[in-house]
């Protein structure tokens, strides 16, 4: 297995972080080996890509693996997940019922030492050690204390075991994942044979951040074959990675806001107690009123104390949380510089601008612009057929508005006819009424007159009698 090292570790013993074996840092790359079977160290030559940029890297003499001579291919069939890969462990996450266990564990033994540390009975407060001071504070508020020892415990748990994740996390990126006798360039040719090394790494050390990132780049860029898809997978998984960072520090700040917030409602419960004692039956008496106040005064000190733990233990979880957030946050930053500065100029799909060719560069040009021209002629083939979609539709909705315009048109005029026609006849019918009416009316009158010219009519005149009568 070989490992990275920089040029300043010359010399110094390490540990292995696969086997666990001593071993002495080369001063140089072609220093003599140490034990049989150890690993060894590489300290990066020049012509090994260093966190610096595209520029440093060397560019390709050719397309075949360089370094040993004897290296044969590995007969793994060359595509996509035919490796099967293997089943990765959460990197961050803890088990959380796990560390309940350890946390239990802990504070019953604490608890359970503490108390035998309890100062007997009428024992004055000024001559409590500092062992027996503890021992009052966490027994004047057993339930409060003892819950916020648990969760302050379980934080801890927490923590240690996300600590020695952080560590395999760490150990791992000094596995050399990418080794230059492969090729200072990974590309449609030797890129098998750096999943096939990926897949040859200690099984302890390759389920981790880096070397996943990098084996499932690497079987994209086997599949695909395209630097710019490998690119925004690398910058998904990096938005993956710092997600699971995130949410898995949501127990240990539960516990930070739980821990204070439980010393507050012990401090709480103890004014309560304190002021359910305050009471005074005899007023004259001023030794009894002195003795109350002293128990009041006591059973105040003992109220603040449940606040004072819970404080003590959330200052105490703070700084071990946020040190171990930087550290898994530098440790995945580190992760994306190696793969932004260190793999991805090495990749190379075929492009071959980077060599100064000229031809390349050119036929490179002509094929971007044929792509381009067939991708516009998709797209306006896509909108003609969408503007003649567009346009067949229209005619079809003008054809049905303007037949239901006609429709409706052909039924307005038919109901104006059919209610002129009723009332033309209404008035017709009423004008024939009324001349039927006048000519019976002329007739009657015309037989009147025929009667009256046929008849003579007398007229008698009658004379009155009176004074002023004649005769």
């Amino acid at each position: 297995m070989h490992l990275k090292a920089e040029a300043e570790h010359a010399g110094k013993y390490v540990k292995c972080p696969g086997c666990g074996t001593k071993m002495q840092v080369p001063a140089e790359e072609s220093a003599p080996q140490q034990q049989p079977g150890a690993p060894q160290l590489n300290i990066p030559s020049p012509s090994i890509p260093t966190p610096s940029g595209v520029n440093r890297i060397p560019p390709p003499s050719n397309s075949q693996p360089q370094g040993d001579s004897g290296f044969k291919p590995s007969s793994v069939e060359r595509h996509y997940g035919s490796r099967g890969g293997w089943e990765e462990a959460d990197p961050t996450n803890v088990s959380m019922l796990v560390s309940f266990g350890i946390g239990l564990g802990i504070t019953v033994v604490s608890l359970g030492i503490l108390m035998l540390f309890a100062p007997p009975a009428g024992t004055p407060s000024t001559s409590y050690t500092f062992m027996q001071y503890l021992a009052m504070v966490w027994k004047g508020h057993l339930a409060v204390n003892a819950l916020n020892t648990l969760f302050f415990f379980w934080a801890i748990a927490i923590l240690a075991m996300k600590f020695l994740k952080a560590k395999r996390q760490r150990e791992a990126m000094l596995l050399d994942v990418v080794p230059m006798k492969f090729g200072a360039t990974i590309n449609a040719e030797n890129v098998g044979l750096f999943i096939d090394h990926i897949y040859k790494l200690p099984a302890n050390l390759r389920d981790s951040m880096m070397v996943n990132r990098i084996r499932k780049s690497l079987e994209l860029f086997e599949i695909k074959q395209s630097t710019g898809d490998v690119v925004h997978l690398m910058s998904v998984q990096s938005d993956i990675d710092a997600g699971r960072i995130q949410t898995s520090y949501t127990p240990v700040k539960a516990f930070l806001w739980a821990i204070p917030i439980l010393g507050f409602i012990g401090t709480v419960l103890g004014l309560s107690h304190a002021l359910l004692s305050l009471s005074f039956d005899n007023l004259e008496d001023v030794k009894a009123i002195i003795e109350v106040l002293k128990g009041v005064i006591s059973g105040l000190g003992g109220a603040f104390d449940a606040t004072l733990v819970g404080l003590v233990f959330a200052m105490l979880v703070n700084f071990p949380m946020n040190s171990m957030f930087k550290m898994e946050d530098d440790g995945a930053n580190n992760i994306d510089t190696f793969c932004n500065e260190v793999l991805i100029p090495r990749l190379n799909d075929g492009s071959a601008l980077a060599g100064g060719d000229t031809e390349a560069i050119m036929a490179h040009l002509v094929q971007a612009v044929a792509n381009a021209q067939n991708d516009f002629l998709v797209d306006l083939n896509t909108l003609s057929a969408t503007m003649l979609h567009y346009a067949d539709n229209f005619q079809q909705q003008a054809a049905v508005y303007q037949q239901r315009v006609s429709e409706e048109f052909i039924a307005t005029m038919q109901e104006m006819r059919t209610e002129f026609q009723e009332a033309a006849t209404d008035s017709v019918k009423t004008a024939n009424d009324h001349t039927r009416a006048l000519a019976e009316g002329i007739g009657a009158l015309n037989k009147t007159l025929t009667d009256l010219g046929e008849k003579q009519v007398v007229i008698n005149q009658t004379i009155k009698k009176g004074w002023f009568s004649r005769g």
